[in-house]
This record gives structure tokens, sequence and C-alpha cells, in this order.
């Protein structure tokens, strides 16, 4: 005789597996048995659906918890971008400098202390200074990280409220008999014994036992009355189910039972039991109780491999209690819960099971369901809200004033300790107001060459050319309003600096082309006729231009003659007559540029450069 492998060889001409093995029908071999898994119970109740959240409108709460298993992400994520923020705010203040302003490190500064929104109005006393709102670089940088972490415990708060809103409270109270008729429930146990045997070898599924063997109470049915039964064969094994609809739950201990026998070439023996008892309300279907498990030795035995065969029942003992769930609209399901399992008969040693299986008075496995219900008390099951109104606000005020507080007192703590940092807003302001200053500087002398004067002043502030077209003319004025219009013209005149980078036009070009001054418009229209007109005023201010002195001739005393003094008397005196006509034109071209600035300056007066 040839058995599989982890077979034996019983009556000389029959296999069966070891203790712990299962025959498996498809190629006839034995396997081991191992568990299918813990024990599951469930309440019945899915609570994701009975609460909505306005998150949940957009994202599912399954689908969050799979990216968030917990609030320690929300933390992580929350601690690796506030150090990033301050890590790059101090390489960036530690490497780049201030400069003049233009470049873009201090751009870059310069907004992040636009960010202090909520130190701003921070100032020391010892200053003895107005109160006024400043804005710091580490300002701004700590502003920010307090911020981020806000942000970030904000986002915990959140999961926290989304996952555990609410928390169930369950209250005990003693029943009566109108309230535990109320309990009509459907109700199916399904009790499955792993092994290679099939319904044929089931027996004695009939009667139904109520109350404690020997008690007053004690009595028995045909199971028919209470429930529905039937046997099923499975790839694990016969299944027994038992079913009752719209049943009432009994007062008492309930015990069925039933055995299986052995059959030629298919012996009575199993290797654990696998279990599945559900309850429903049909009132509210969707709800479903139910408690399932696996069973592969007694629940005090260490883990070994054995096999049931034997005239001891196997028990298995479920405790029934009736639940009412206020927050499900006044559900009342019964909640199915295995309580223990006493094993029976079993064999855990090759040559025990063997002579068992050639002993006819060992042929059989004897299981008993034992139900209690639990009829006592009922369980009445309610959900408390963990997070009112006034708690969230209060936890969110309490995350903003830690998020300020910690990173309030780092401020303190570095500017009183680096007084250095606490005039940085002021040595940023300077630096900026200054760029400012230079790029209006700019402007404003294109505005005023292009409204007041051709004019093409030395970019060095005091040089002046020859060949500009202005020179620089004293004018001597007696009384105090000469005075005060030659402080008026000089100081205009010192203050401007025009750029080499203007082009005039030539002075042909000028001459042909006649332009009115009121076409001139402002800084930002310099047409080809402001400069035509700019133009004619350096022509006319070019005949100003003194020639040089007549040269000397060196010669021998002994040599003059009368003609050569005369000569020489007379070139003097031409030249002095030119001086005069020069000196009368340039007086007269003062009188008119003075007159000329004055009507200006009553019909529009320009602010001078500050």
């Amino acid at each position: 005789m040839q058995c599989p492998s982890n077979g034996l060889i019983y009556n000389t001409t029959q296999c069966a597996c070891k203790p712990g093995y299962v025959l498996n029908p498809p190629n006839q071999s034995c396997i081991l048995f191992t568990s299918f898994g813990e024990l599951e119970v469930d309440s019945g109740v899915d609570y994701s659906t009975l609460f909505t959240f306005p998150a949940e409108a957009l994202f599912s709460l399954d689908s969050l918890k799979r990216f968030t298993q917990s609030q320690a992400v929300f933390l992580e994520a929350t601690l690796f971008v506030l150090l990033t923020w301050l890590v790059f705010c101090f390489v960036l203040r530690s490497l780049v400098p201030l400069g003049d302003g233009r470049s873009f490190g201090f751009r870059l500064r310069w907004w992040i202390s636009r960010l202090d929104v909520c130190f701003s109005t921070h100032h020391w006393l010892e200053d003895r200074e107005v109160v006024k709102k400043r804005k710091t670089e580490i300002g701004g940088a700590f502003s920010m990280a307090s911020w981020i972490l806000f942000i970030g415990l904000f986002a915990a708060l959140l999961y926290q409220i989304i996952s555990k809103r609410t928390v169930e409270v369950h209250n005990v109270r003693a029943s009566n008999a109108p309230d535990l008729a109320t309990f009509i429930n459907d109700m199916e146990f399904n009790i499955t014994t792993i092994s290679s045997m099939t319904c044929s070898n089931l027996r004695g599924l009939q009667t139904v036992a109520i109350g404690y063997p020997g008690s007053i109470e004690h009595r028995s049915a045909p199971l028919s009355t209470f429930a529905k039964y039937s046997c099923v064969n499975t790839t694990k094994g016969p299944t027994i189910s038992l079913r009752c609809n719209n049943c009432q739950p009994l007062r008492d201990v309930a015990y069925v039972s039933w055995y299986f026998i052995d059959l030629p070439n298919n012996p009575a023996s199993a290797v654990g039991f696998q279990f599945n008892l559900t309850a429903r309300n049909r009132a509210h279907e969707k709800h479903l109780s139910f408690v399932r498990g696996t069973l592969k030795n007694g629940s005090n035995e260490i883990e070994k491999t054995i096999t049931f065969r034997g005239q001891v029942p196997n028990i298995l003992k479920f405790n029934l209690f009736p639940r009412i769930y206020h927050n499900v609209h006044e559900l009342k399901l019964i909640q199915p819960l295995f309580h223990e399992f006493l094993p029976g008969s079993y064999f855990s040693e090759p040559n025990e099971l063997q002579a068992s299986l050639q002993s006819a008075a060992d042929g059989l496995i004897n299981t008993t369901l034992y139900i209690n219900f639990l009829s006592d008390y009922i369980v009445e099951i309610d959900s408390q809200n963990i997070f009112g109104t006034v708690s969230f606000l209060s936890d969110l005020g309490g995350l903003f004033s830690f998020s300020i507080g910690i990173f309030f007192f780092l401020l303190v703590q570095c500017e009183y300790r680096v007084k250095k940092l606490r005039n940085e807003d002021s040595v940023m302001r300077r630096i900026r107001n200054r760029r400012k200053a230079q790029d209006r500087w700019v402007k404003l002398r294109k505005y005023v060459m292009y409204t007041w004067g051709p004019c093409s002043l030395d970019e060095e502030y005091s040089r002046v050319n020859n060949d500009m077209c202005c020179g620089v003319v004293t004018v001597k004025s007696s009384g105090r309003n000469g005075a005060l219009e030659k402080g008026k013209q000089q100081s205009r005149m010192n203050g401007i600096r025009f750029s080499k980078k203007t082009n005039l036009p030539s002075h042909k070009a000028l001459g042909s082309m006649p332009v009115q001054e009121d076409e001139i418009k402002d800084e930002t229209t310099g047409s080809h006729f402001t400069d035509v007109f700019h133009d004619q005023k350096c022509f006319k201010a070019n005949a100003l231009v003194l020639p040089p002195p007549p040269s000397l001739e060196q010669r021998n005393p002994n040599e003059i003659k009368a003609s050569d003094l005369q000569n020489d008397l007379q070139k003097l005196y031409e030249y002095n007559v030119m001086l005069s006509e020069k000196l009368v034109a340039a007086q007269s071209l003062i009188d008119a540029i003075l007159k000329e600035s004055k009507e200006e300056s009553r019909s529009a007066s320009p602010s001078s450069p500050t």
C-alpha cells in the first residue's frame, strides 16, 4: 500500500493524513493546515458613512488615510518645510551682501523683510523713540516660520477632527421583556468542519436543547421550529448552516449538536473549525453584525498540530447580546461574540491517530454549538462629538499663540544679544531710498535738460569744457533783489548735471528749422523740435565766446619804430571795442534769460531737487 507523503496506513489497506494534515482532493496529497487569520469581529456600523465632514466632499477619508497614516506625517512635513525656510534665510543673509540696492540678492532680502506681518510693530524702548512700525529681515523670516508652523499644526488638527472627531459612548442598563421583544433580527450561523469529509458523514442535526442540563428549565425541541438548517459541501469541508428570519433570540442557553461518522475510505477526522455568525436588522439592511474566525486547537493549548477525533465533543461557545444604536436611527442589532472553544478528543502523535482510526469506538467527531443570549442587560450606544465649536476655536487659538510665541521669543533673544539687528530695517531702507533717489535724479537731469536749457555740464561736477555751449558768466548786481536772482541762477546752474550721451543736432540744422518754444511739453516728449530750439540757444550763446588777445611780438629795442607802436595800439583799441560789444551782448542775453526764468517761474514753478 502506497500512501502520499505525510500520510499513514491503517487497516493495512487504507490511508489517512498525519495529525495536523488534511487531504487535498485535487492531487490527493496531505497538506499542513494553517489558520486563515485571526478572529474578526465587526460591530455592524460603519461610522464613516453616518457623519459628513466638509473636507469629505472633495477628499475621501479612505484615500486620505492611504497617504497620511497618522498625524506624524503632517508634523514631519511641517518640520521639513520649516527647517528648509530657516536655512534658506540664514544662507541668504550670510552669503549675499546688501550692496547698492540694485542686486537680486538685495531685492530678495528686501521682500523677506516685507513678509514681517507678525512682529512688525516691535520697537526697542531704550531707543527713546516713538513706537513705529518697522519690518526687519529677521522678523520676516520668523514671521513666515510661525505661519508655516501654524499651518502644519492646523493640518494635523484637521486630520484629527476627520479621523477621530467622535467617541462611542456605551451605556449598560437592565433589560425587560418588552425591550427584548423588539430585537427582531435575521441571524445565520455557519460552522465549517475543516476536513476531507462530506455531508454524507453528518448525523444527528435535528434537535435543539434549551436551558442548562439538569435544571428545571431544561427542555428540547425540533430544530426546524427555530431555524432552517442545511449542510453544504465546500472545498474546506462540510458546512453546517442555521438560518433564522425575523427571529426573536432565546431568553436562555441553547445547544445544537451534530456529529460525523466513519464511512468506507472516509474516516471521521478534522483538523480545525471555521465559523461565521451574522445578524442583520431588516429595517437597516446595510448594517451587519458578525464574528468570524478559525480554530485549529484549544483556546489554552500551545501551538501544535492535532487531529480531532473521538467521543468527547468539541464545544464552540458564543454569546449574543442586544445593542441599541441611538446614533443610527435607533438601530437594534444582536451582536454575536466568540467566547470560548473547548476541544474534544484529539490526537497529536501519528501512532495514536493510527490506533484510533483502527478502533470502531472512536469513529466519530462530536460537535456542539453553544449559544448564550445575554438578556439581562442592553447596551445603548451613542456618539459624542469631542470637537465642538468652542473646543475647535480654543485649539485653533492655542496653536496660533504657540506658533507666534515661540518665534517671538527667538526674535527677542536674537535682537537682545545682537544689537546690530535692531537697526537693520533703517539700513535697508536707507540703501533702498538712496537707490530710488539716484534713479529719480537721472530722470530729473533729463527733465531739466529738455526743459530749461541745452547746457551739457561735465559729469565731473564743477569742471567746465570749452566745447560746451553755455559758459559760466558772473553777473554783478546791486541790491537785495539782484543778489537773490544771482543766488537762484547760480544754484540752479550748479545743481544741474547733464548726460554726455545726449546727441544734439548740428548748427547747420538749427538755422533751417524754426521752432516755437511752446511746443515743448515735458520730460518724456523730447521731440526733434525741442532739440532744435535748445540748439538755437546754444548758437546764440556761442556768439559770446571771446577771442584771444593780440599776440605780442618780441623786438629789439633798437629796431622799434613809431609805425610798429602805432599798429600795436590800433590792435589793442580794436580788441577793447570788441570786448565792449561782447559785454553789452552778454548783458542783454543775461537780462533776457532772467526775464524768461521769472515768467516761467510764475506760470509753473518746478520743485527743485532735494
